[in-house]
């Protein structure tokens, strides 16, 4: 049998059902996790959690890793279906060692994939480039397994949505939430499946678009970063005069907002609210965002007496930084948020608490709510597509010596800042790509750097995707 070796991405497994991911593959890539984990843990049986999300292949993809897990010896946890953010509390709060979730994200329909994890004590390592994924690689490569033992057993679960949104609402008390209009959009993915138990919980009205949950996405693809799946959402806002319009991405780790004008909010400036949040309570703590974006957030750091940390871009990183820094919070421009509570991992629930915890106690639109927040104009993110014959980092070099009177760094491509404007360019964990991302403390500043910066790009023989 052969095994595609592209499927072993920087942040999970994932590839094309069923050329790419089949349920004869599987069988050697759960054997591979099931080894490598093991092995790093020093022990066997392990107690290993199994999800899935909707996507018309996961059922039988579970049912075969289910199958492979069992006859290792494991004892399988089946929560079944379940957005990601769950599965992963549902991996801390049952203190297992480990768990294994069938999705492929946002991605189109004819892919599928797998995302797996480790708890240590009270944090979450997600297996990805840095944490194991090449060892992974490597097993299910050679197909050298340890024998079978003792057949595991399985035990299904069913509350783990439930308890959730019983701790998110602990964290992050309701008290203050009101009757607000709500539209919501999860693209017949996993987000239904919190928004429906969370929204139960509150007082608000939901107006649901696109809940049944389907794995052909009948609506739009499930990515809310591709702004164009927004617009629908955007529309029912406004025809509903509703407060706010929530969407999630395929599996629910990432979730975008529109405010009550229909727009678009900027990932950076929820992260700057519930910073803001955080350091009201607890001045002091440690706060990252992604080094695509950081000004917005910066300044409510230095503002709130918080200890402001720039990350790398990917969720496995930021989920490894931030349990190693010890952070109380993370924000990413691609909406995704995470959490010390939550072992590092996503919590869209948070999330939304958050916001409309604030929207309650302000009495403001969102809109006004996330103006105090506005500190930057961000370009938003450009693709390049590099030629062969170009090399990324020598490029990346060359562009450096034009802007050495800035400060450099290089922890994710090149990062220059000034006084007042800065940008990254970096090279794609998940595609061929350069990405360039700009911000300013004004919006002609913000046009008048970036057109520079695209030219020279596209004079190296880059093109625009």
């Amino acid at each position: 049998m052969k095994l595609d070796p592209s499927i072993f991405k920087a942040y999970d497994i994932r590839g094309i059902y069923p050329t790419q991911i089949n349920e004869e593959n599987i069988q050697v890539v759960i054997a591979a996790i099931y080894q490598f984990l093991t092995q790093d843990f020093k022990k066997k049986p392990l107690t290993v959690v199994l999800g899935r999300d909707m996507r018309t292949s996961s059922p039988s993809l579970f049912a075969r890793a289910k199958e492979v897990l069992e006859n290792y010896g494991a004892t399988v946890i089946d929560v079944s279906l379940l957005a990601t953010p769950t599965f992963y509390f549902a991996v801390l709060e049952g203190q297992y060692d480990a768990g294994i979730q069938i999705s492929a994200s946002h991605n189109p329909k004819e892919y599928n994939g797998i995302k797996f994890v480790k708890r240590v004590g009270t944090t979450l390592i997600k297996i990805g480039k840095n944490t194991g994924m090449d060892r992974v690689k490597e097993l299910a490569s050679t197909g050298k397994f340890d024998q079978k033992t003792t057949k595991g057993t399985v035990t299904s679960i069913s509350d783990s949505v439930v308890k959730e949104v019983d701790a998110a609402m602990k964290a992050v008390d309701p008290k203050n939430i009101k009757a607000f209009k709500i539209v919501a959009d999860p693209a017949n993915a996993m987000g239904a499946v919190f928004l429906e138990e969370l929204f139960r919980r509150l007082p608000c009205e939901l107006v649901k678009m696109n809940f049944e949950l389907d794995g052909t996405f009948p609506a739009h693809q499930p990515d809310p970063l591709q702004f164009d799946t927004l617009k629908g959402l955007q529309m029912r806002v406004l025809e509903e005069k509703a407060d706010l319009g929530i969407a999630p991405d395929g599996d629910g780790d990432r979730v975008f907002f529109i405010n009550e004008k229909g727009e678009v909010c900027q990932a950076t400036l929820i992260t700057s609210l519930i910073a803001k949040e955080i350091l009201t309570k607890s001045a002091g703590e440690k706060i990252i965002a992604d080094i695509r974006n950081i000004m917005n957030v910066k300044k409510i750091c230095e503002k709130y007496n918080g200890k402001f940390m720039v990350s790398k871009v990917g969720h496995a990183l930021i989920t490894e930084q931030l349990n190693r820094e010890q952070a109380a919070f993370a924000g990413e421009s691609s909406g995704h948020y995470y959490f010390r509570e939550t072992g590092g991992a996503e919590s869209s629930v948070r999330v939304i608490l958050y916001l409309l915890s604030a929207m309650g106690k302000t009495e403001k639109p969102v809109s006004k709510l996330l103006e105090e927040f506005h500190s930057s104009f961000e370009s938003g993110e450009y693709n390049f597509i590099l030629p062969g014959t170009v090399n990324a980092n020598e490029l990346l070099e060359q562009i450096s010596q034009d802007y050495k009177d800035g400060q450099i760094s290089h922890l994710d491509g090149l990062a220059v800042d000034y006084s007042d404007w800065r940008f990254n360019i970096r090279s794609s964990n998940t595609e061929p790509l350069l990405r360039l991302n700009l911000e300013a403390k004004s919006q002609e500043l913000m046009k008048q750097k970036i057109s520079p910066l695209q030219d020279i790009l596209l004079k190296a023989g880059a093109t625009k995707k």
